[in-house]
């Protein structure tokens, strides 16, 4: 049976209130504190540490374990590969109150928000977060860092490429694969292909910026 383990979340906004709130409710979590730059000496009821310049000395005091709690894609996923290049093991944020299919594959450091499901043989990438609500159907392949906003609904075998964000209320129909580093606007009907590093709108979703 797995140990406590002692976790320090990097990050003290919205999106961090909600991890805290399901690392709360894992009994193998106990919960040292939260980095922030932001003024103030608590979040959701978990002592404010100090910045990200005091994770060397916890790591010394014997904390290994964190969770980089940051909504922006990027920062999420540059912050994550800093914290586990200094030795940090990143733990997983997993809603008791989220399905999550037997034979579905989880990365490392992702978010799993109450009422999503994951269904058979899909996988999430490392530093993901599937919100609240939403749906992942089977053999889907959700790329690093992505972020697959409330109530979204992906039909099968969809690919999201690593960093892509897919706005709250995105449906994708079956076989779809949406490239890297993109933006999909909220409430988008997905019935094409979107390329890497653009932003995708509308019903049906059009491609109305392309960067690069």
């Amino acid at each position: 049976m797995m140990g406590v383990r002692k976790v320090v979340v990097i990050g003290a906004g919205g999106h961090a209130k909600v991890v805290i709130d399901i690392l709360k409710s894992d009994p193998t979590v106990r919960l040292a504190g939260c980095t922030t730059k932001a003024p103030g000496t608590e979040v959701s009821g978990i002592p404010i540490l100090g910045d990200d310049s005091v994770l060397p000395c916890l790591y010394e005091e014997g904390i290994r374990h964190a969770f980089v709690a940051i909504g922006d894609n990027r920062l999420r996923e540059k912050l994550c590969r800093q914290t586990a290049e200094a030795g940090f093991e990143l733990v997983n944020a997993i809603s008791p109150r989220a399905y999550i299919a037997e034979s579905a594959t989880l990365g490392r450091g992702i978010a799993v928000m109450a009422g999503a499901v994951i269904h058979a043989e899909a996988h999430i990438g490392d530093y993901a977060v599937i919100n609240t609500n939403a749906s992942v159907d089977h053999e889907c392949r959700i790329g690093t860092a992505c972020h697959i906003a409330p109530g979204s609904a992906l039909s099968g075998n969809v690919t999201v490429g690593t960093g892509t964000l897919l706005g709250t209320g995105t449906k994708v129909i079956d076989g779809i694969r949406i490239g890297e580093w993109s933006v999909v606007g909220a409430g988008a009907a997905v019935v094409r292909d979107i390329p890497d590093d653009c932003t995708a709108v509308g019903v049906p979703a059009r491609v109305i910026k392309q960067r690069n």
